[in-house]
């Protein structure tokens, strides 16, 4: 599939390189392809294309959103979406990393108010960008999972498949408004290694008797 990337910083590389290694083709959305950020990925890997964001949305099979949550709004109201997939790697993080909307409504659930025409599904934002670099535990008999949330089923399963692509198990947890409870669990990641030194080499399983 043709992927567009909002957003190539750390965790829109990791997920962008894998996904290329797994035989998508990576569009890197800036409306300046001569852009440092831009730059540096293709450095990394050659193989990435640069286009302008709208260009790239509409060239797009599904759009990644991997910028930073108070970014998202002026950037996303201009665009049209086409009524495709888009990938919610956004987390609204506040002071003292609390939840950035106070905990009364997920980001996810913002993103999809300014996007008319966009299938919004949350995904990739439990753990840091060292687990979507690298989703390999070899010494475990599972996979690790990735939750999402979103509120078109087809949506979610397209998602599905690009998680097996990167090596996870999935486990849908509901329609978008379940997203406010991912983005606590990304807070509890968040605060476990970015604040209290926890190294981040670790994701969540779903065992299931």
């Amino acid at each position: 599939m043709k992927l567009a990337f909002i957003g190539i910083g750390k965790v829109g590389f990791a997920l962008a390189n894998n996904f290329q290694q797994s035989g998508h083709d990576i569009f890197i959305a800036h409306d300046d392809v001569t852009s440092n950020s831009v730059l540096r990925a293709q450095e990394r890997n050659p193989l990435f294309q640069a286009f302008p964001i709208q260009e790239a949305i509409t060239m797009a099979d599904i759009i990644f959103l991997a910028i930073p949550f108070n970014s998202t709004e002026l950037l996303l109201k201009p665009l049209d979406f086409g009524n495709k997939i888009l990938v919610d790697c956004t987390n609204p993080v506040g002071a003292g990393i609390s939840h950035g909307l106070g905990s009364k409504v997920s980001g996810a659930e913002k993103i999809q108010e300014w996007t008319f025409n966009a299938k919004v599904v949350k995904s990739y934002t439990i753990y840091g960008f060292e687990n979507l670099e690298n989703p390999v535990f070899p010494n475990y008999g599972v996979k690790p999972v990735m939750l999402i949330s979103g509120n078109d089923e087809n949506s979610k399963a397209v998602v599905r498949t690009l998680n097996s692509d990167l090596g996870f198990e999935t486990l849908d947890v509901g329609d978008l408004s379940q997203s406010l409870h991912l983005e606590h669990m990304t807070l509890l990641w968040v605060k476990m290694v970015r604040a209290n030194g926890h190294h981040p080499n670790f994701t969540w399983a779903y065992l299931e008797r």
